[in-house]
């Protein structure tokens, strides 16, 4: 079982320090937004579908976008100005 980043980043600084692997995790499931939307068009995705994005050093990461849009979509009453306009901009609809 690997070790969570987070609770890494917990044990050095607390729970402060984990933001910023948040806000790294967010930036890189609004990115695999954006490879969908220029590919379908649209940001209606499965529930279960996952987003293979190339990354910077040549690996394929995966990341769980169809749940990660639903959930956007259900917080984003939560959801920072900037943040929302950041998912308007790749498609993002409310319902």
């Amino acid at each position: 079982m690997r070790a969570d980043p987070r609770d890494r980043a917990r044990a050095r600084g607390g729970e402060a320090a984990a933001a910023p692997y948040a806000g790294r995790q967010w930036n890189a499931h609004l990115g695999a937004a954006r490879q969908f939307f220029e590919r379908e068009g649209h940001l209606k995705v499965p529930r279960k579908h996952v987003e293979t994005v190339p990354s910077e050093d040549g690996r394929e990461d995966q990341y769980r976008l169809g749940a990660w849009v639903n959930n956007q979509r259900s917080r984003v009453a939560g959801l920072s100005p900037e943040r929302v306009e950041q998912l308007s901009k790749v498609g993002m609809r409310r319902s």
